[in-house]
């Protein structure tokens, strides 16, 4: 199992997500970021989707409600190739630089 984290706004300290994991970028595991399943209500969906060169799941940046900064993206329409490689079901991914992640005792 994993170690559940929380995670808070590295800009402004806000609490982002209580329920935060440590996770790896499917399509590039050299980069690490924290994920959820869970739709932090404490992030804003902004600008429009787009795509990256690694798939064609189609994503949106995320940022603090309370500070306005870019924290991570949430995967809007997963395609079918990431669909079908083992996943954890988190469509909410936070950058490392964006986010503070602390393991929770509870």
């Amino acid at each position: 199992s994993k170690t559940v984290c929380r995670m808070d706004c590295r800009y402004c300290s806000a609490v982002v997500c209580l329920r935060g994991m440590k996770a790896m970028l499917l399509a590039d595991t050299s980069v690490e970021l924290y994920s959820t399943d869970h739709p932090p209500g404490s992030v804003q969906l902004i600008d429009k989707d787009y795509t990256t060169s690694n798939c064609k799941c189609k994503i949106r940046d995320v940022a603090c409600r309370v500070c306005g900064n870019v924290i991570g993206y949430h995967i809007t329409q997963p395609c079918q190739q990431c669909l079908k490689a083992p996943n954890n079901g988190h469509f909410w991914m936070f950058h490392t630089e964006g986010v503070v992640g602390q393991e929770r005792m509870n």
